[in-house]
């Protein structure tokens, strides 16, 4: 499959929305201390590095992205208010052991929806997220196919929820390519990204609950942890003793978002007796090496001009210019040069003989323009006028007659009116030696009759 090549080259079609094609084998991290990891950028899908990421593993913690990536659904949707009042009921509980994550909200306190999202996801509070699935879907059950049906949607084919906060089942499992795909996801929900970038959030109090001040345990977000990474926008992390230390984390600089996926990490005791959260370290390795390794890079700009197409009956100008119809954007390893990409032009004008005639329309298409390197084609683009040409009329009717007169009829034609134009010439001068001819013998027998009557006076 395309996205199980290490490297990818993101390209944006003319007529396309998007395309991906293999880059290069440019491969990091072999000694990546995680069961399984994936970086790619986050809209496209594009994969720059991935160890392992369809192998299964427990979704842990990881579930809430899903869970609270419903809620802001059912909020954008306008199907609940975020400021609805849930009070907490004991069935919250049902499903929870006596080590479950918790907030410790006891039936009968009462939350606002959206203060009930934030202590699921940033307090990682498990009777949160049951109530919300309750509240949501009628029945914890019911809300787990919701889970389902959404991960089938998005394609995320090795993902099975059966629970909604992510205590272990070993029937509950996801890999880190679906964990990419949920998270990119739910990254396009305003409110789901807000609250996966929040580090601490103060639930309002009401009348049965106090106000709770909760924290984030992602640590690349919290401006006062040795993780910290300054590019991080949001994230979930989990931990647990079947799944190791896992983090799914979005990231973005310089217009290049990615977000990468780290499960199944470990802890490392070092030398002076400090801890190494993998799951972290790892995570900013990944960020660090992606950012410093890929960047956006414009290949064709719609500005750019790249060929003269000759007019035929142009006013004022005998030819126009042709540029790309669209932009053509690659994310590229910094080690492959721009240059390296060859354009090969197709003007259909010049293709097919036939002449482009005026009037031309900015628009217009002229031709196309393919992109290729190594012998792999990456996009063919429309190329088009990037100005009007005017109908010149005076060209317009020497052409009209230069035209009419390349026709075998019109030749026919042509040699029949000078036919009829040599019979004409040739009538008009018979006509005119005849005429000469009868002035002459009218002017001798003038002179004759004129001599004759000198002669009888003299006689």
């Amino acid at each position: 499959m395309l996205r199980k090549i290490s490297v990818f080259l993101l390209v944006f079609f003319a007529v396309q929305a998007l395309s991906v094609y293999p880059a290069s084998s440019s491969v990091a991290f072999r000694d990546l201390a995680a069961r399984s990891a994936i970086i790619a950028e986050k809209d496209s899908g594009l994969i720059l590095y991935e160890h392992n990421s369809d192998i299964r593993h427990p979704a842990d913690s990881l579930t809430k992205i899903m869970t609270i990536y419903i809620a802001a659904q059912k909020v954008e949707n306008d199907e609940i208010s975020d400021h609805e009042l849930i009070t907490m009921t004991e069935s919250a509980w049902y499903d929870l052991n006596d080590n479950s994550s918790t907030q410790n909200i006891i039936a009968g306190e009462q939350m606002t929806f959206i203060d009930l999202m934030y202590s699921a996801y940033v307090g990682n509070a498990n009777e949160a997220c049951n109530m919300l699935a309750l509240r949501m879907a009628g029945s914890i059950s019911s809300f787990v196919s919701m889970m389902n049906e959404k991960a089938a949607e998005l394609g995320a084919d090795n993902t099975q929820f059966t629970n909604a906060h992510g205590q272990f089942n070993q029937s509950q499992y996801t890999t880190a390519y679906d964990q990419f795909i949920i998270f990119s996801a739910a990254m396009k929900n305003p409110l789901f990204a807000e609250i996966a970038g929040t580090f601490r959030h103060i639930t309002e109090s009401t009348y049965e609950t106090e106000s709770r001040t909760l924290s984030s345990s992602n640590s690349l977000i919290n401006q006062g942890s040795r993780y910290h990474y300054r590019y991080c926008i949001a994230g979930r992390d989990s931990a647990t003793y079947e799944g190791g230390y896992s983090l799914v984390a979005f990231a973005e600089e310089d217009n290049l978002a990615l977000v990468s996926v780290i499960l199944g990490s470990d802890v490392l005791i070092l030398p002076d007796e400090s801890t190494d959260m993998r799951s972290f370290s790892e995570s900013l390795r990944l960020f660090n090496w992606a950012f410093t390794q890929f960047a956006w890079r414009d290949i064709l700009k719609t500005t750019d001009l790249l060929a003269k197409v000759p007019v035929l009956h142009g006013s004022g100008a005998d030819f126009v210019n042709a540029r790309p119809e669209s932009a053509l954007t690659l994310l590229l390893d910094n080690s492959i040069p721009s240059e390296s990409f060859e354009r090969k032009y197709v003007i259909y004008s010049d293709e097919s003989g036939n002449a482009l005639v005026a009037p031309v329309n900015a628009g217009d298409v002229l031709g196309e323009v393919t992109i290729s390197r190594n012998g792999i084609e990456y996009a063919k683009i429309a190329l088009i006028a990037n100005t009007n040409v005017n109908l010149s009329g005076v060209e317009y009717i020497r052409g009209q007659i230069m035209d009419m007169l390349s026709t075998s009829t019109a030749r026919i034609i042509l040699l029949i009116l000078a036919g009829i134009l040599l019979l004409y010439i040739a009538l008009v001068i018979r006509y005119n030696i005849i005429r000469a001819n009868r002035i002459r013998r009218i002017k001798d027998a003038k002179e004759d009759i004129i001599r004759e009557r000198h002669q009888n006076y003299r006689d």
